[in-house]
């Protein structure tokens, strides 16, 4: 469902269920806010004969935000297989009292070709993200160019995530990542603040692939992800959080 509302709007007070690809897309939205939303694809967790044994739903996006500006997003609860919530070439964004299940996390989505690709100032706070592949996840594009700038990841629990506790890596490609970061995309003044919670066995506590010089000023404050196997960070110099 693709939402376009301006002008100091409110949605609010819906439950949408089973659907077949992005949730709620949030298109050039400015000075509105979206609460008490429920989004259920939990069906989508089932295999079909084209999925290989694994959740038949692709592209299951609850919130994905893009252009817009000045929005409120909280109170709200998603079951799917992708990003739960991820902002975009967006400025201004609070997203809080979110739940989210089975997701790919409370996510950014830094960079694109050509220019105007640049998100700032961007909160996500006081959520659960519980038997999802990522926790919090910052992505920008390989070879892409923009900016992602003054991020905060705030009063946030992790729990059973499969692959990365928190994420932030710079060679990611729809496909699968390269596992060679680039650069074009600057990540700097980012917070993880009051960060707790757990991975399964076989998947990481935190994971940083920056590509040269291009992130800077990450802050850990009060955070602690265990469970995992390890963890693995090119940035900071001091290497990843001590838990």
């Amino acid at each position: 469902m693709k939402v376009q509302i301006t002008n100091h709007s409110t949605m609010s007070d819906l439950y949408i269920m089973n659907y077949p690809s992005h949730g709620i897309n949030l298109a050039g939205v400015k000075d509105s806010t979206i609460e008490n939303i429920i989004l259920n694809n939990s069906l989508g967790d089932a295999p079909n004969n084209r999925s290989n044994g694994l959740s038949a739903a692709h592209n299951s996006d609850g919130f994905n935000i893009g252009n817009s500006a000045n929005l409120v997003l909280r109170d709200s609860k998603v079951w799917n297989q992708d990003d739960c919530v991820v902002v975009s070439d967006s400025s201004n964004v609070t997203v809080s009292g979110m739940f989210c299940s089975g997701s790919h996390g409370l996510s950014i989505a830094g960079g694109g070709s050509g220019t105007g690709h640049n998100t700032s100032n961007i909160a996500f706070k006081d959520s659960v993200v519980t038997n999802s592949t990522n926790g919090l996840r910052i992505k920008t594009d390989f070879n892409a160019t923009g900016s992602v700038k003054n991020v905060t990841f705030d009063s946030i629990t992790l729990e059973d995530i499969k692959t990365y506790g928190i994420d932030i890596q710079q060679d990611y490609l729809n496909g699968g990542p390269t596992g060679t970061p680039s650069n074009g995309v600057l990540v700097e003044g980012i917070m993880f603040r009051d960060i707790s919670g757990w991975v399964v066995e076989g998947a990481m506590d935190y994971y940083v692939l920056c590509g040269n010089g291009s992130c800077s000023d990450f802050e850990f404050e009060a955070v602690s992800i265990i469970g995992g196997k390890g963890s693995s960070c090119n940035y900071p110099e001091t290497g990843c959080p001590e838990t």
